[in-house]
């Protein structure tokens, strides 16, 4: 977990943030050594109540941990602690933002845009859609009943009709079901989620941008989890066919801190028309008077944010360039491999049912039992002893109509059931796959 050598790394790059402000007076604040001491064993100890999300047998939420240079530079910028809300607290680190969100503009081919880093997925999701509501004031926003809660919770929050869309049995939005709303009139916005949180189903873009043909509505890519993967050189048919689809989208959301190797909080919103950059217009008597030129500030809805975030994006982006077939996306290949052998493993094995064939790094699968009582049951049980011997999976909850195909000797006694779910986030989890494997098949011998 802890590599020494990153340490040093981080005090050589001390020293070298030092050497540009040696022309002033000596100043250093005094704190108390050995009391901070004492605390931060405390904080070590306290820390240790976690998940070692960082290991290859952690195979369960979206947890992937930062690569080393994001916590160097992270950890360095602290010492200066910039503010990207305006240049007067971040000139460097606002100059190094602008370039990150640049070059995953081009990653959609998106040479000129609108766009920033923000919070989190959340705020940029909130963001897109309140956009959204300015060019189609009234009218409704649709997403997939798999797509992340967060859209339905943000537009109650901003006032905005939201009607979910039901997905077929690969957990993709139906696309008939789409039109048909779309038929009404009312629909000011299409969320395609380019991979849903719980299935890691990609969303019929192409199909989507079709309908624009005969309804006007804007599209938003929620691409928080999977947006990278357009960068990947293994993905299947259908979500290669979308990923391409998304430079003509309206606006995208991008999370670096789920597949981008980043510290939490790191979100990013892009717009495709940079003039939707009116409505944020606003000013500050006393933040924005040392420079003409463009603040961060006044294309955000968010005003103080970490300029930390932008100098570890920035340094893993110089380290990992956005680049198909590169190392970054090689390592994104290694995600879906892993997944995509993971399930042909449990394929084979007599206690597990892969619900979906992957289309990214999630694979779901459901317990054999008599009924979906006991399935869901069985998962529960077995979730809680592969704990027990240090290899962590996560549950979901399903519609029964899911499990037909997958397990159609599993009787349907429940509207809903408990399935496994397994994130193969780190590259790393492809040379694990045979002991992660073992573990759970001993793990189900265990609850019998």
């Amino acid at each position: 977990m802890i590599n020494k050598t990153e340490l040093q790394l981080l005090q050589q790059a001390l020293e070298k943030l030092e050497q540009g402000y040696s022309h002033l007076p000596a100043f250093t604040p005094a704190f108390d050594t050995g009391a901070a001491s004492e605390v931060l064993q405390q904080v070590a100890e306290r820390m240790q109540d976690n998940y070692p999300y960082y290991h290859p047998q952690y195979a369960g939420q979206m947890l992937k941990p930062p690569h080393p240079i994001a916590r160097i530079a992270y950890a360095l910028s602290l010492w200066v602690n910039p503010n990207n809300h305006a240049l007067d607290g971040g000139r460097a680190s606002s100059a190094m933002e602008k370039e990150c969100v640049r070059d995953i503009g081009v990653v959609f081919g998106w040479d000129e845009h609108l766009g920033h880093l923000t919070g989190g997925g959340t705020m940029a999701n909130l963001e897109a859609l309140w956009v959204a509501s300015r060019l189609h004031p009234g009218k409704k926003v649709i997403a997939s009943e798999q797509a992340h809660y967060t859209h339905g919770r943000i537009s109650e929050v901003l006032g905005i009709p939201f009607s979910a869309v039901e997905v077929t049995s690969d957990g993709r939005m139906d696309i008939s079901e789409i039109e048909s709303q779309l038929r009404n009139g009312d629909v000011g916005t299409v969320v395609a989620t380019m991979g849903t949180t719980g299935l890691g189903a990609v969303d019929p873009l192409t199909d989507i941008v079709a309908l624009q043909e005969r309804y006007d509505f804007r599209i938003h890519a929620d691409a928080a989890y999977g947006g990278y993967f357009s960068l990947a050189s293994r993905l299947g048919d259908d979500a290669r066919e979308a990923y391409d689809a998304m430079s003509v989208v309206d606006s995208i959301v991008l999370d670096p801190h789920k597949h981008g190797l980043q510290p939490y909080g790191c979100g990013c919103i892009l717009f495709r028309d940079p003039s939707v950059g009116r409505f944020y217009k606003h000013g500050s008597p006393y933040t924005y008077f040392s420079s003409a030129e463009l603040h961060l500030g006044e294309i955000s809805l968010e005003c103080s944010r970490p300029g930390a975030s932008a100098v570890a994006l920035w340094a893993t982006q110089q380290l990992l360039p956005l680049e198909r077939d590169g190392e970054f996306a090689g390592q994104l290949d290694d995600c879906l491999l892993a997944a995509r052998e993971f399930a042909g493993r449990l394929q084979q094995t007599r206690d597990f049912f892969p619900l979906l064939t992957p289309e990214l790094d999630i694979v779901v699968y459901a317990m054999d039992a008599p009924d979906t009582s006991a399935a869901s049951q069985r998962a529960r049980d077995l979730f809680a002893r592969a704990a027990d011997n240090e290899l962590h999976l996560a549950l979901i909850e399903l519609p029964t109509r899911m499990l037909h195909d997958a397990a159609p000797g599993i009787r349907i006694n429940s509207d809903t059931v408990t399935c496994l779910r397994s994130v193969f986030m780190k590259p790393e989890h492809r040379d694990w796959l045979e002991q992660i494997v073992s573990m759970l098949e001993s793990s189900a011998r265990e609850i019998g």
